[in-house]
């Protein structure tokens, strides 16, 4: 653990890692996750609230990552949602190098994007980890069904964290910084300051090609999604799955 780590976010670390360990019994599993998620979505409340409090103006920040193979374009898409639910944007740069990898750039505040790299890693775990159990159905193209069932899990878990997102939200609806700053106005300027950064770095930007898909997988994807853990109302290359710094 990095000595400088906020206590809350090792702790929802330790969890997560707790829940995914192969050992640990559904039940506990479970519980560890639920923990995980709640803890994060006020982490991450807290966090732009003590930040907003801060003397020194907290800009936001941007890292370039790589995301690996297989499946490397729907993991994409995989981060894309969780950053936008949590008030980051990402852009994809295409290839990184010679295969199939590909590189994004990611913008946001750190505590942000300390959340985004959480679940980004968890849901990727669970989506590639119930991908292997199933089964395609006779007649079926194999890369093109777990393909739309991938597309169909993104989907169904972008939809219910920017659920939980509003959540979370909705109860810190009367917390104020010292100031009287309210947290959607807090929430609503780091949104902004965000957008700034992005669109001076990428001022010709535009917005990818709508995802087409043939196989027939996506429905069991957007049942499986909406079975992920992601807390209900609750809201790379350093490592395998994991946003590099």
């Amino acid at each position: 653990m990095n000595g400088n780590e906020n206590p809350k976010l090792a702790t929802i670390r330790a969890l997560l890692a707790r829940a995914e360990h192969p050992t640990t019994p559904e039940a506990e599993a479970e519980q560890c996750r639920q923990k995980a998620f709640a803890l994060m979505a006020k982490y991450g409340i807290e966090q732009a609230m003590v930040e907003a409090e801060a003397k020194t103006k907290d800009e936001p920040t941007d890292r370039q990552i790589v995301i690996d193979a297989p499946w490397a374009m729907e993991r994409v898409q995989l981060i894309n949602r969780i950053s936008l639910a949590l008030g980051c944007k990402l852009i994809h740069l295409g290839p990184a190098g010679n295969g199939p990898a590909r590189r994004v750039h990611i913008f946001g505040h750190r505590s942000d994007l300390e959340r985004v790299e959480l679940l980004y890693t968890s849901l990727l775990l669970q989506m590639t980890g119930s991908l292997a159990a199933q089964h395609v159905p006779y007649g079926q193209s194999p890369r093109a069904w777990r393909r739309s069932w991938l597309l169909g899990f993104v989907s169904r878990v972008g939809g219910r964290m920017d659920e939980a997102e509003k959540g979370a939200q909705e109860e810190a609806k009367n917390e104020t910084t010292t100031t009287g700053r309210s947290s959607a106005l807090v929430l609503a300027d780091r949104r902004t300051a965000v957008e700034n950064r992005y669109t001076a770095a990428y001022p010709n930007a535009r917005k990818g090609r709508r995802t087409t898909m043939r196989g027939t997988g996506y429905g069991d994807g957007w049942a499986a999604g909406g079975r992920a853990d992601i807390g209900g109302r609750r809201i790379g290359r350093s490592s395998a799955g994991a946003i590099g710094s």
